[in-house]
């Protein structure tokens, strides 16, 4: 495993955007949005991981409950898998709360998987696995 990114929760996606490129001297390499979660993301490389912002599409987005209750920053770190599924095994098999046991699609050509944030003192951590 190795931290393939950290995602950035941010009110104003563009204006995020704008201040990372200047930030990290590079561009914004990729926009996605992820529907199912009423996503808006925009990556940036940074060495031999990413950054990732996220924005919300809508009031209802996960996103934009996680800015209501705890405004910008850090939302996850995400590690990247060989296996997902058996990594969602062997972390419910270590007692860690896996949010979601099926992987999900995400940004960037992943399947994803949630850890609650209890079990990660307080860090949401992400577990994904590059697909094709």
């Amino acid at each position: 495993m190795h931290i393939d990114h950290i995602g950035i929760a941010v009110k104003n996606l563009e204006e995020a955007i704008q201040t990372y490129e200047k930030l990290l001297n590079t561009r914004c390499y990729k926009r996605e949005a992820v529907e199912g979660e009423k996503v808006d993301t925009a990556f940036f490389k940074t060495g031999e991981s990413k950054v990732e912002l996220l924005g919300a599409l809508s009031g209802d987005s996960v996103i934009q409950k996680y800015l209501d209750k705890r405004g910008e920053g850090i939302h996850h770190i995400a590690f990247e898998v060989d296996d997902i599924e058996s990594e969602i095994s062997r972390l419910t098999g270590e007692g860690f709360t896996v949010l979601n046991h099926k992987p999900k699609q995400g940004a960037d050509n992943k399947l994803v998987t949630f850890l609650h944030p209890k079990d990660g003192h307080g860090v949401l951590i992400e577990l994904c696995q590059s697909v094709g």
